[in-house]
């Protein structure tokens, strides 16, 4: 989740042409987080894998006004 993380700051950082590219990392967080939340034993993680899964959607939302 972490490299993917510094992907985006990097793509941001550089700019241009980066919705699909940005799209895609999105993608690949929201699978991560589910990953976490489905493999989680401990009740804290699975609530906090849902609320990661909020935030990832509200960043989806935004990176589509992207272009």
């Amino acid at each position: 989740m972490g490299s993917h993380l510094d992907e985006l700051d990097r793509l941001i950082q550089k700019g241009g042409e980066i919705g699909k590219r940005l799209d895609f990392l999105i993608q690949e967080l929201h699978r991560e987080a589910n990953t976490l939340g489905s493999k989680s034993a401990a009740l804290e993680l699975t609530h906090i894998s849902v609320d990661m899964k909020v935030l990832i959607e509200q960043m989806r939302e935004q990176v589509q006004n992207i272009e």
